[in-house]
């Protein structure tokens, strides 16, 4: 690995290192590193413990057990500069042991780690938004017995390597991935790269996969949810083009428990919301910087009373300020999968929809205006 030395339009080697050289330490170190930035791993992943050791009748523990996008629970494993022999007959007993973990346990899991690592927060709420979905019923958490290892260690015997792609064979995706640190004088730098499988091979097992579930289909449940939404948006979608409302024009129905459209303010849409239990009107602003967003929410709040009277309701401001993203919402309960309420949801939604459009337009326009103008985010 170099490093380039702009100024003099020259490559200087980084010097590799081994961990035990700089008296790294796998727990308080690697672990550490991949607890608080699971994507150097090349995915978006939801650590949920760290060091568990919820085994019945063992005290054997994981180094990190992590959720991925597809709601699976991914088990861990670290070494540093040797793999050892026995790292997948252990990570093998880890995931067996997880495979039976339910819904609940694994939200309790993962309160327990919020509440001693991270100083709280609510599980369930991140569990809903790293997965995107609207609420946890809707949710399936560790399906089947498709449990995923990972296995990160600076150099991997044979016998590792050996039984990774045996496993592979048989269904069960095990990966490893070398980390390597390296050091240009005083500071440290680390590259984190797939052995097993290699990116090239990664694209194609995901290509062959992604062939595989559409020739079969998603799982019931889901499917049927999933349905269910583009059977709501269909209907939904119809009712506006009859009102005249232009907003949805061009909108597709999806299988998502959202419909957004653009307001004119980049990166901030309009959105109806379908859940289970709840139907909404949404504004987000859901712009790239976190300084941005918050600056428009205190713009936007400032014309409060007049906006609320447009509408005909009050409205929930939610700046979020632990968040990137703020957001406005209006809703209402329901029973949004009993389909003999839909005509009276989908006729909510048409009029408050037009209603939100009508009321926001014009100091939404302003707020573009401002930034147009280069008013001052501060």
């Amino acid at each position: 690995m170099f490093q380039v030395n702009r100024s003099e339009n020259r490559l200087q080697k980084l010097e590799e290192k081994r961990f035990a050289d700089l008296n790294l330490r796998e727990r308080e170190h690697l672990q550490e590193w991949l607890a608080n930035q699971p994507d150097a791993l090349g995915e978006e992943l939801l650590i949920i413990q760290k060091e568990f050791d919820g085994f019945a009748d063992t005290r054997e523990r994981l180094d990190l057990l992590a959720l991925d996008k597809d709601g699976q629970l991914v088990v861990i494993e670290n070494k540093l500069d040797d793999s050892g022999r026995d790292v997948t007959w252990q990570a093998l007993k880890y995931t067996a042991y997880v495979s039976g973990l339910t819904k609940s346990q694994i939200v309790d899991i993962y309160q327990q780690y919020l509440d001693r690592y991270c100083g709280g927060g609510n599980a369930v709420a991140n569990i809903c938004e790293f997965l995107e979905e609207e609420e946890l019923d809707e949710i399936v958490l560790n399906p089947g017995n498709d449990q995923r290892l990972m296995f990160i260690a600076a150099n991997f015997r044979k016998e590792v390597t050996a039984t990774v792609l045996w496993l592979r064979e048989h269904g069960i995706d095990a990966r490893c991935f070398r980390v390597t640190p390296y050091t240009f004088g005083d500071e440290l730098f680390v590259d984190i790269q797939p052995v097993i499988p290699t990116p090239e091979a990664a694209d194609f097992m995901i290509g062959m996969a992604e062939k595989e579930t559409e020739a079969r289909g998603a799982q019931g449940e889901q499917k049927n949810r999933h349905k269910l939404r583009r059977d709501y948006w269909e209907m939904t979608l119809d009712a506006l083009k009859e009102a005249g409302d232009t907003l949805y024009q061009n909108i597709s129905p999806g299988k998502d428990h959202w419909l957004s459209a653009g307001s004119g303010l980049r990166s901030c849409p309009y959105a109806l919301i379908f859940a289970k239990s709840e139907i909404r009107v949404e504004f987000t602003f859901g712009r790239a910087d976190a300084v941005e967003n918050k600056w428009l929410f205190d713009r936007l709040i400032e014309k409060k009373d007049e906006i609320e009277a447009a509408f005909g309701h009050e409205i929930e401001w939610l700046r979020l300020d632990n968040k990137k993203a703020s957001r406005l919402q209006f809703g209402r309960p329901c029973e949004g999968y009993n389909r003999e309420g839909w005509p009276e949801y989908v006729a909510w939604h048409v009029e408050h929809m037009q209603k939100w459009e009508r009321a926001l337009r014009g100091p939404l326009a302003e707020l573009n205006q401002g930034l147009k103008s280069g008013e001052n985010l501060i």
